[in-house]
């Protein structure tokens, strides 16, 4: 693998060093070898990124990547109807190789907006060979992923024990961490129903073979009444509770239960936008914000809208000030002085607190010597990015797929010069067509 050397471009970091206004970044192999005004480098292949803003690789926290091949049909639902129309309904007629084609096509759309790590919450997988298939479609493209193995959620058949009553499979976990163990861009974790969603014994079950595992134990918290109201009062109680849950959404909880997790170090991932549009209701950042936390951001399901982390970055900015500038003209009467929020604060959650989330920040999340070469060219010489007085503010709001000139992964190109590095994918979007439609119309959604 050769060296590679990007050349005057705008860098930012997000680590200490601090930003360049103008500098290079040299790649050795997989990691970064240094950041700084100016390095020379002869064996290196030299890429001009004059007119670019380098920035670390987006970190999606929470995708529900099976559902691509579906991008659109829940638009117009609430959460109750997506629980009934896609959980009961569209996700039973999945077989293997739509899961496969789905993943793949859906984490290539992640590098594509320069996603370079995808934490994939795969809850459609019956079988052992749904989770290899997806599996296998993350493996294919690149993007370094972290696989939430999860559960179904179809509604029981009559005789047949519900699916909030069904202990979290751990041979399958253990036969997956086996086979993937020590793949560099791959790891294995539990994506599990939590106390919102199971009864207590199973909530107990999960939370325990997660730690025994080594894993992050993600789950959903929110969406009508809890199945066991006091799941986390128990779980605490049995010392459960600690750096390896993540806590997806997180409605319902109450600020003294917000408090208590955010002491014991667990994690909280918002989709802002979905949240928003479900009916969930309003993301929890700022309320995390107040215990001197910050959420990761995910786009939760391309089945209701987009796959840009630089979209949940503005939309979750924009409601958290609306929040805040409300409250404050009701308590004060006029406009705050000033923002709540800032915009790099914003870029972090999608950078930072995703590889924190992850529990990888000394690998990932900012750009610094010794780390993963994970980052993205953004071209800001285009028309809607022009004059840049604020790098990172320019990314936040003004940025979008079309600025995305280049994505590397661990060293390696998977967009270059705008062309997503993936060869003729048009075989690939007919299957990912045929997929949508033959799902759809087994439920009657399509003719």
């Amino acid at each position: 693998m050769p060296n590679t050397l990007i050349r005057n471009a705008t860098i930012v970091t997000m680590d200490s060093q601090g930003d360049l206004p103008v500098g290079d970044l040299l790649v050795h192999q997989d990691r970064i070898e240094a950041i700084a005004p100016a390095i020379d480098a002869d064996d290196a292949e030299v890429v001009d990124a004059t007119g670019c803003i380098v920035i670390p690789g987006l970190v999606n926290a929470h995708m529900h990547t099976w559902q691509t091949a579906l991008r659109g049909v829940a638009a117009n639902w609430t959460l109750l109807e997506y629980f009934q129309k896609m959980h009961a309904g569209l996700a039973t007629a999945f077989a293997p190789e739509d899961l496969f084609i789905a993943t793949r096509m859906g984490a290539l759309n992640q590098l594509n907006c320069g996603t370079t790590t995808l934490a994939d919450w795969c809850h459609n997988n019956p079988t052992p060979g749904h989770n290899d298939a997806a599996i296998e479609g993350l493996l294919s493209t690149g993007i370094r992923a972290a696989f939430f193995h999860g559960t179904p959620k179809p509604d029981p058949k009559p005789g047949q024990v519900p699916f909030w009553e069904v202990p979290h499979p751990r041979k399958e976990v253990e036969r997956l961490l086996a086979a993937h163990q020590g793949k560099a861009l791959l790891s294995i974790q539990a994506a599990v129903l939590g106390p919102h969603y199971s009864t207590l014994d199973v909530a107990m079950h999960d939370f325990r073979m997660a730690r025994e595992l080594g894993l992050i134990a993600s789950l959903h918290q929110g969406g009508g009444a809890a199945r066991t109201p006091d799941g986390w009062e128990r779980l605490e109680a049995a010392g459960l509770l600690g750096p390896n849950i993540n806590i997806v959404h997180g409605h319902a909880l109450s600020d003294a239960q917000l408090e208590r997790f955010c002491g014991l170090g667990m994690s909280f991932s918002a989709a802002a936008e979905s949240e928003m549009s479900q009916g969930h209701g309003h993301p929890l950042t700022g309320r995390l914000l107040r215990f001197g936390r910050a959420p990761s951001l995910g786009v939760d399901l391309e089945s209701v809208l987009s796959g840009d982390m630089l979209t949940q970055a503005r939309v979750a900015l924009g409601i958290q000030r609306s929040l805040d500038n409300v409250a404050y003209r009701e308590q004060h009467g006029t406009i705050p002085p000033t923002s709540t929020i800032t915009t790099r604060e914003a870029l972090a959650w999608v950078t930072v607190e995703g590889a924190r989330m992850l529990r990888q920040l000394d690998r990932i999340g900012t750009l610094a010597p010794g780390k993963q070469a994970d980052l993205v060219l953004v071209r800001a010489s285009d028309l809607n990015m022009q004059p840049v007085h604020d790098p990172v503010s320019s990314v936040v709001f003004q940025a979008s797929l079309a600025n995305i000139d280049s994505v590397m992964v661990a060293g390696q190109w998977r967009k270059r010069a705008g062309e997503l590095l993936a060869g003729d994918l048009r075989a690939d979007l007919q299957k990912l067509r045929a997929s949508g439609l033959k799902i759809t119309r087994a439920m009657g959604l399509a003719a």
